[in-house]
């Protein structure tokens, strides 16, 4: 085999299995479809973690800031700062579209540069590439977004805010601050349990004073070129709201698709894939899990901070199942 190992994704948890495959001398490749830590590069540009640095760390690997919560920025410069300074081997541009297992033993990874040949698979994908979907007419109109980068284009706009947990809360304390007019539209009756304590208190006073609107236990119903109309969860009622933007704010979920290309098996609700919690191996025998994609769509469950631990675990097994 040319590799013992191939990591599929460069987030944190594919760098941290990386460093580990490092140093036991494996012979490993990661490969990116896009950039290293993507993920991170593609929150909102003046994001801040909800961690300290150091619950971000891999490995021997220090992360220094000034901020008692480090922002997008730094992070993104220290998790390329461990590639550069380890060397870490990585094919960006090498897009996964599926799994083959080898007759003769080991595995095929098909991406768009060809196949790599290999004895273990990791696959450290997260969920952030593929977003929930509001399944509305009008969704995919240009005005209609399903990430959130920053406030400037929409200023003196009309903006609709889909959500009521952090990601949603967050955009729309930010358009507003920056001269939006928002309106928020949640399927629950209160914001969710998970939005950060610091953040709450704001969100709550800007409803409380009318600064935001908030619509609910509604959901949308159709979107239009400059309106979108929503429902009311319990009575029915119907509401069009102006809308010259709208963020459907409402969450992530793992690729099925590249289950399925995997053979991996998973909870057609949940999203939740098979594997051992012992080792992270998934019902196909060399195939490992690791990081936020073993939560499914239960997305609040796995962050950083605990799911680059999962790299020391299964790196072990695939050492001890070579030695072996």
């Amino acid at each position: 085999m040319e590799y013992d190992l191939i990591i599929i994704g460069a987030g944190p948890t594919g760098l941290a299995c990386a460093l580990h495959a490092e140093s036991l001398g494996l012979r490993y490749l990661v490969l990116e479809q896009a950039t290293v830590v993507n993920t991170i590069v593609g929150y909102p540009t003046a994001m801040t973690f909800f961690s300290t640095p150091d619950l971000l760390e891999l490995g021997d690997m220090p992360f220094t800031s000034p901020n008692f919560r480090p922002t997008r920025a730094e992070a993104i410069q220290y998790y390329r700062g461990v590639v550069r300074t380890r060397g870490l081997k990585i094919q960006q541009g090498a897009s996964v579209t599926g799994v083959e297992r080898r007759q003769h033993g080991g595995f095929a990874v098909q991406t768009s540069l060809g196949a790599f040949d290999c004895r273990f698979v990791v696959l450290a994908t997260g969920y952030f590439n593929t977003t929930n979907r509001l399944k509305v007419p009008g969704e995919d109109l240009p005005h209609v977004h399903h990430y959130y980068k920053e406030p400037f284009p929409f200023f003196g706009k009309q903006v609709v805010v889909v959500g009521g947990r952090n990601s949603a809360v967050e955009a729309a304390l930010d358009l507003y601050r920056h001269g939006a007019s928002v309106t928020m539209v949640h399927r629950q009756g209160e914001l969710g349990r998970g939005v950060k304590y610091w953040i709450r208190p704001d969100i709550e006073n800007r409803l409380a004073n009318g600064q935001i609107a908030m619509l609910w236990n509604s959901h949308v119903l159709q979107i239009e070129p400059t309106r979108v109309t929503v429902q009311h969860n319990t009575n029915g009622e119907t509401a069009t709201l102006p809308c010259d933007a709208l963020f459907a704010m409402i969450g992530h979920r793992p690729d099925e698709h590249l289950f399925r290309a995997c053979g991996i098996a998973y909870d057609l609700e949940t999203l939740i894939p098979l594997f051992s919690p012992a080792t992270f191996e998934s019902n196909v025998p060399g195939l490992y899990l690791a990081g936020s994609v073993v939560c499914g769509c239960r997305t609040w469950e796995v962050f950083i901070e605990n799911g680059r631990h999962h790299a020391e675990v299964v790196i072990a097994h695939i050492a001890e199942r070579m030695q072996g």
